[in-house]
């Protein structure tokens, strides 16, 4: 970067390129959000076949495309603004610099050496001679060459070194700024082709990566969260952002962004569904990369009179190098799988959009799928899954949730309702060893607490919302661990097949009098298996026993079930659902009780 280049530079002319970045992003945004949410939603009921589905499939590739071109439009703009402050900080020093030598009467040359005339006064006789220095390059030969300048009778010397020091340092640091953004910006030119791989959203996640390293200094003036900042908090700070600086937090901080309860529910689901697909991008790329299982999987063995299959050593082989990690991306990808499916479903037999509150492929995953916008339902249902709960799995859970909101939404008399599939906490994996424990339960409660409050702080119509927590097994002893931890910010509890909720009475939650539901299925092990690890204390006759809320004792409305063992209580067209979706609706008169 030489003077003339800097001094001619106009930052705002890529602060300008970086509105219409925005703007393009805007753009995309909204074409995907019309493809899916009304094009492609008002085909799925009334058209069926072949052409039908070739089509549906058309869309979604287009709608990844516009996604992708938000995703990327929007990097792209914040890299372009981090390069305008960057060289606008360099311009500004070189500005400055160039002022103080007009108003000494220095001439600044084009190589950034500085002229200084004679000296004012005389030394010893003789007016010191004028000349012109330049600056020495690394900090130690600067140092010296100032302190040379300080022992030249001209006073002027010293001043002009001071300049000529400045201007190269304006010129280094824009140098600096170019040689780290020219790369960057030449890594976001998009492939030759139409199609948006599985390796595109895998770099595009490296993409964000690198610009965000890149942009520190510009992205340190756009105020972030609040750190540990409440719900309301979060609001707050979103709503005093500009539009620039909320573009540039999806962009740069999607993972972030997405997890901030209190945020409006639409802007969640952007950042959510941008890091589902990176992950998608970057977890099948890793898939592909490792080698395929072995054909040859079993084998054939005899052991005395009877053949035995057993896996062959080809393919125990494998499993020892690449099986963990494969089971692992597979399963991941089948729950982001899930996700994307759930958006696909959206206008069959009426389903509304579908927003993703939260995602991470961390672990055994979170996610929280919203059918319906609950910033503006009147009724909310938040479902908390129980053991065995993770990313592979939410396909399930996500179902169960659906199929609740088609009854919840026939009970609820013409208002509006959201249900939200809440798995945002590390649910025990295994019955045995870890559904005993209740850790898992109390580590998750304060994060639930929170996801409610969130729902409060981002609500969009003045009127209030009426909130149904819903817990199905061990997602029971969390909501009754999040009830014990803090305000339950819900107006109905619903249970079903619950192992215990660490208290012994209803009145004890959070919740209004008579507004704990609880659902118990013939053939339903879980509750008395759970009972002296999650359940309540009462004392009876000198010593302790675990209440669950199944027990009369603990005083919830025992609501009729028609379905059997654990997993149906969601099971479609059934009383069980039938029932929960009552509640669900605010229809508390028309709940079918137990006899």
């Amino acid at each position: 970067m030489d003077l003339k280049t800097l001094k001619a530079l106009k930052p705002a002319a890529y602060e300008s390129a970086a509105d219409g970045y925005r703007a393009l992003a805007d753009m995309a945004q909204a074409a995907k959000d019309h493809i899916e949410g009304t094009v492609a939603a008002g085909m799925r009921e009334p058209l069926e076949g072949q052409a039908a589905d070739a089509a549906q499939g058309e869309l979604r590739e287009l709608a990844g495309n516009f996604q992708y071109t938000r995703t990327e439009c929007g990097v792209i703009s914040t890299a372009l603004n981090g390069l305008a402050f960057d060289l606008a900080a360099a311009q500004r020093k070189l500005e400055a610099a160039l002022a103080d030598a007009r108003a000494q009467g220095f001439t600044v040359n084009p190589d950034g050496s500085v002229a200084y005339p004679p000296g004012p006064d005389k030394v010893d006789g003789k007016t010191p001679e004028g000349g012109a220095t330049g600056s020495h390059g690394t900090p130690q030969a600067q140092g010296i060459g100032r302190q040379i300048a300080g022992l030249n009778p001209n006073p002027y010397a010293a001043r002009a070194q001071d300049i000529a020091d400045r201007v190269a340092g304006a010129l280094a640091q824009a140098t600096a700024a170019d040689e780290k953004w020219a790369p960057q910006l030449r890594a976001l030119k998009a492939d030759d082709d139409l199609t948006v791989s599985a390796r595109d959203w895998a770099d595009a996640g490296s993409d964000t990566a690198g610009v965000r390293a890149a942009a520190d200094p510009y992205l340190d003036t756009i105020k972030g969260p609040p750190k540990e900042g409440s719900p309301a908090e979060n609001a707050e700070w979103w709503r005093g952002l500009s539009d620039e600086e909320r573009d540039a937090q999806i962009a740069m901080n999607p993972a972030s962004v997405g997890a901030l309860n209190g945020l409006p529910a639409d802007v969640r689901d952007e950042a959510n569904r941008a890091v589902l697909a990176q992950k998608q991008g970057q977890f099948q790329v890793a898939l592909d990369a490792l080698p395929p299982p072995p054909a040859n999987k079993y084998t054939w063995i005899r052991s005395g009179m009877v053949p035995s299959q057993v896996y062959t050593d080809e393919y125990m082989d494998w499993h020892r190098k690449y099986g963990d990690e494969h089971e692992q991306l597979t399963r991941s990808l089948k729950g982001m799988q899930s996700i994307e499916d759930r958006f696909d479903a959206t206008g069959v037999e009426g389903l509304p959009e579908a927003y993703l509150l939260g995602f991470s492929a961390e672990g055994n995953g979170r996610a929280i799928v919203a059918n319906g916008n609950p910033d503006t339902a009147d009724h909310t249902a938040v479902y908390v899954p129980g053991t065995t709960s993770n990313l592979g799995g939410i396909g399930g859970d996500i179902t169960r949730m659906t199929n609740l909101w088609q009854e919840a939404s026939d009970a609820a008399a013409g208002g509006s309702v959201s249900t939200i599939t809440w798995l945002g906490y590390d649910a025990p994996q295994k019955i045995g060893r870890d559904a005993p424990f209740s850790h898992y339960a109390d580590d998750g409660a304060p994060v639930f607490n929170q996801f409610l409050n969130g729902l409060d702080a981002s609500r969009a119509v003045d009127t209030p919302g009426h909130t149904t927590a819903i817990g199905h097994s061990y997602g029971t002893t969390l909501i009754g661990s999040a009830a014990r931890q803090g305000d339950l910010n819900a107006d109905d509890l619903v249970f079903a097949g619950s192992p215990g909720v660490q208290v012994g009475y209803a009145h004890q939650l959070d919740v209004p009098e008579g507004r704990v539901w609880n659902q118990e299925a013939p053939k339903d092990a879980v509750p008395d298996a759970g009972r002296y690890g999650h359940g309540g204390s009462q004392w009876r006759l000198g010593g302790g026993v675990g209440i669950i809320p199944s027990d009369e004792s603990f005083g919830a409305n025992q609501m009729a079930t028609d379905t059997e063992g654990h997993s149906d209580y969601w099971k479609a067209g059934t009383t069980s659902l039938w029932n929960q979706a009552q509640v669900v609706a605010g229809q508390h008169g028309d709940v079918e009780l137990e006899d």
